[in-house]
């Protein structure tokens, strides 16, 4: 029948049923004549000369460097395949880091194999999906065809554009299916792929794949650093956004916030890097508040933590405290101005042999003085810091890396990551807060529903470091003249 693809195509690649088709009455009600006439008729699109993604260069050594790490491994890392939202929806796709990574590419469905060559090393090959074919009806028939959701590459392009071998990514199960030797495959985002391995690859060795991609990101290329500058950039200006439009948040809610920031993400991005913490008065204490739907009132605080993801999907991750009617009081100044100091404190202990450890650790002294100082905990500060106690109010660790995870390199060793050594090119945020929860006993009421987090992005270099986010100022008093410009 005319609605139906041919024997040929695999499974996954079936028409799917959506709600417009059934709605418009176009499947399974397709006539002969019909189909005959959606086959034909059509401009021939193919591009040609296309140029090199700008990280193509970047790309190709990071392949290079895992073709030594592993050498006659086959490696096999995946982008991962559409997920569903509800029903007949999908989220929108984003493409695995470790591809990304390595490739640049960003469509669903692609894989990067690495095949043995002996001395050589490895043969990269990407294999993505081809145009939507118009013969068998795929065009305009799935729900993933290109009338619905737009034109994609063909492989040609792809090559092109990426700097790799293209293949059909169809047939990739079937010879990943016959392979032999040691393979390796990046695991959690491709099913059919992972079930096509499923007799050839160990958990053990997988991880081993999956950690050294984690580890390699620590350090930033010259591309990658421009991309969390941008990104940084990026933000600076949706947190203007925001503040100019305080008092329409005000007027609604912390969703107007969050809705504000976003326009800037989508704009001048790819999207936000994660969901976006539009923290309003006692709502600041809950360290992920994404539900953002609480009031925004004059007289308390807005810490805004957000960070807008770059086209490339590299991100930043920015936190400033905001006083709402654009003026801190007594007891929000105090508090803010103990964050900033350890906040200054933890920044200046970034540097290129120094521990990871110490910019947390730095900024904790600051803050157990603080605390010791207020009467909230009994000193001396070193028996405080030895037993924990200031993190009933400091409660997590004051950063991270960043790239294109929001907490990038999160699979690399302990030994590698939290406690090993700052070197140039490192990008970690500096993040310390005192969080003194509305219902907290413990505390005088002055102190209660309090919650403040200042967090920049900071650069490891030759000599020190580079706060990309200096753009947005972080002393209090730089904050309450910079929101009454903005406000005009």
């Amino acid at each position: 029948m005319a609605d139906e693809l041919t024997p040929e195509t695999p499974e996954e690649e079936q028409p799917k049923k959506t709600h417009k088709q059934r709605k418009n009455g176009l499947y399974p009600a397709v006539s002969d004549e019909l189909a005959e006439n959606m086959r034909t008729g059509w401009a021939d699109t193919e591009l040609h000369g296309l140029e090199p993604i700008a990280q193509a260069a970047h790309t190709a050594a990071r392949r290079e460097d895992l073709s030594a790490r592993f050498p006659g491994d086959r490696l096999v890392v995946p982008a991962g395949r559409l997920k569903t939202r509800s029903n007949d929806t999908e989220y929108p796709f984003r493409a695995a880091t470790e591809y990304a990574y390595l490739t640049g590419d960003q469509t669903e469905n692609g894989v990067l194999v690495l095949e043995p060559a002996g001395e050589s090393g490895h043969t990269a090959t990407l294999y993505l999906l081809p145009r939507s074919n118009r013969e068998n009806g795929e065009f305009w028939l799935s729900g993933q065809g290109e009338l619905w959701v737009g034109r994609r590459h063909s492989l040609a392009e792809a090559e092109q554009r990426l700097g790799i071998p293209v293949r059909d990514v169809r047939e990739l199960p079937d010879t990943l299916a016959e392979a032999t030797g040691p393979v390796r495959v990046v695991r959690g985002h491709d099913s059919v792929i992972e079930k096509a391995l499923t007799d050839k690859v160990t958990a053990e060795r997988d991880e081993e794949l999956r950690v050294h991609l984690s580890e390699a990101r620590a350090v930033k290329d010259e591309f990658e650093i421009g991309e969390l500058q941008k990104a940084v950039d990026s933000t600076v200006r949706g947190f203007e956004d925001v503040v100019k439009v305080l008092d329409k948040a005000e007027a609604t809610s912390e969703r107007y916030i969050e809705g504000t920031f976003f326009l800037r993400a989508r704009v001048e991005g790819n999207d936000v890097g994660y969901g976006s913490i539009c923290a309003a008065g006692p709502h600041a204490c809950t360290l992920h508040w994404v539900r953002n739907d609480g009031p925004v009132r004059s007289g308390d605080l807005l810490l805004l933590d957000a960070g807008v993801e770059t086209h490339s999907l590299y991100t930043a991750d920015v936190t400033r405290t905001l006083p709402i009617s654009g003026t801190y009081t007594d007891i929000q100044r105090k508090v803010y101005d103990a964050v900033y100091e350890a906040q200054e404190a933890g920044i200046a202990a970034v540097k290129p042999g120094a521990k990871f450890r110490d910019f947390h650790d730095a900024a904790q002294h600051v803050m157990a003085e603080k605390l010791v100082e207020w009467g909230l905990l009994e000193g001396p500060v070193e028996r405080v810091l030895e037993l924990g106690l200031q993190r009933r109010w400091t409660l997590h660790g004051t950063g991270h890396m960043l790239g294109m995870d929001v907490h990038d390199c999160a699979a690399a060793r302990t030994e590698v990551y939290v406690d090993g050594t700052l070197e140039p090119g490192m990008c970690l945020t500096v993040e310390p807060g005192l969080y003194f929860q509305a219902d907290d006993l413990t505390v005088p009421e002055e102190y209660r529903g309090i919650g403040v987090r200042i967090e920049d992005d900071i650069l490891v270099t030759e000599d020190g470091n580079r706060n990309l986010s200096d753009g947005l100022p972080r002393a209090s008093a730089d904050v309450e003249a910079w929101m009454a410009r903005l406000k005009g």
